[in-house]
């Protein structure tokens, strides 16, 4: 059959190299891509949210099974159009994808099915928000561990961790009445901040049956030991040593059944990713958040472990059948993956700078390069985004994993790329 995959970054890249290996996929199509999923697969220069464009393309092309990749057109209900047009078609309906699409959405289904997760408000008004903040955290100078959400999405950059009151109302006033986030900013969510350290743990289910996948662990702030301000993600490695098999039975029976049971009692069934961020507490693990969607770096050391076919897994959920498949086989080794971004991200860059090495990296053993803010211009390959490359090992150990991404980030350059350094430091600390 043929797969179109819709989006562009790093994740659609790790999807489109994935499904190419299948026996019974004939092409690959890639809407809209990038320089890697050209190399891997064949672009289509659609929009990913222009869903009859898209839908006229799968039928003319003859198009079997269309994988989605980011959470926006999955908000904007990109599931529901290709159904209504008789296609197949992964990831979840627009009713469903609000478990990302909005965080006030995701606490109360969490609330209601009784799944772990921190104390909320959920305000409407900027002004009533800091007031609550105000009259809660009445001292001067006292500690306010309070995390401040701006309830739609905002590209992984609308959360703000706060220590102090000027914090707290600082990111209340973006998200509320500079209205940074736009729309995504018309709920203003306070939650109790969480201590411990993250995972992220990700699960495919068609509604009935939840195949959970190995846990993995992302690096959110963007420099080394986890400072400076949050970002898409800077690298990440699987399996995570932080979740335990015991952990990881906590988390099916705790966290994804109730969920997946609790969205199908709403009459809202969820068939696609279910990915939890969780925070490892001392009274267990609990929600951050739900995405609806493959982790983006996170899906690139899975899949570069799983050698099951990858399309007969995601078929089998569209067509939710995932109780006839076999479990998916992994690769015992970790994988690591590091972001190589652009000079100014998080913030503002320059696109545009040819990159140089990427055939010295692809000859390394055990090592692919997913690209995610990349293009063509001309035959030179140059680059596109923030978060430009990533750069992805498998090995024995984390760190032998680790040391081959970065011997492979090392051959790469280009006018201002940098990385952390310490990507899957924190796997150490737990073996």
């Amino acid at each position: 059959m043929n797969v179109l995959v819709l989006g562009s970054g790093g994740r659609e890249h790790a999807l489109a190299w994935k499904l190419s290996q299948s026996s019974r996929v004939r092409n690959v199509f890639v809407a809209p891509g990038n320089a890697g999923t050209q190399i891997d697969a064949e672009n289509i220069a659609i929009d990913e949210t222009d869903f009859a464009a898209l839908a006229n393309f799968a039928k003319r092309n003859d198009v079997g099974l269309t994988v989605v990749g980011p959470e926006a057109p999955l908000v904007a209900g990109a599931v529901d159009y290709f159904r209504e047009q008789g296609l197949k078609i992964f990831g979840p309906n627009k009713a469903a994808a609000q478990l990302e699409g909005s965080k006030a959405f995701c606490k109360q289904t969490l609330r209601s099915a009784d799944v772990p997760t921190a104390d909320y408000r959920v305000f409407r008004e900027a002004d009533a928000a800091a007031r609550y903040i105000k009259d809660r955290f009445p001292h001067e100078g006292e500690d306010v561990p309070v995390v401040i959400k701006a309830d739609g999405l905002a590209a992984g950059k609308g959360v703000t961790v706060c220590d102090t009151a000027e914090e707290a109302l600082e990111a209340i006033d973006q998200i509320g009445r500079q209205r940074v986030f736009g729309d995504a900013g018309a709920q203003i969510i306070i939650e109790e901040r969480l201590d411990g350290e993250e995972a992220s743990v990700l699960a495919i289910t068609d509604g009935k049956t939840i195949l959970t996948l190995p846990p993995a662990q992302d690096h959110k702030p963007a420099y080394d030991d986890d400072k400076g301000p949050n970002t898409g993600g800077m690298g990440a490695y699987s399996p995570t040593p932080l979740v335990t098999p015991q952990i990881m039975s906590m988390v099916e029976e705790k966290v994804l059944v109730p969920t997946v049971h609790g969205m199908k009692r709403a009459r809202n069934p969820f068939q696609g990713v279910l990915y939890a961020g969780l925070m490892m507490t001392n009274q267990g693990p609990k929600v951050l958040e739900y995405n609806v969607r493959f982790g983006d770096p996170e899906c690139q050391p899975i899949l570069m472990r799983l050698k099951s076919d990858l399309a007969d897994i995601l078929e089998a959920c569209a067509e939710g059948r995932l109780d006839s498949i076999d479990p998916p086989e992994w690769d015992t080794r970790p994988s690591v993956c590091v972001v190589m971004a652009s000079e100014g991200y998080p913030g503002s860059y320059e696109k545009g700078k040819p990159i140089r090495g990427l055939d010295e990296a692809a000859k390394l053993e055990d090592v692919k390069v997913f690209h995610a803010g990349t293009k063509f211009d001309g035959e030179q390959i140059v680059t596109n985004g923030g978060r430009v490359l990533g750069v992805t090992a498998i090995g024995d150990t984390i760190s032998a994993a680790k040391l081959k991404a970065y011997t492979a980030v090392k051959c790469i350059r280009w006018d201002g790329a940098w990385c952390r350094k310490d990507i899957s430091d924190k796997a150490l600390r737990h073996s």
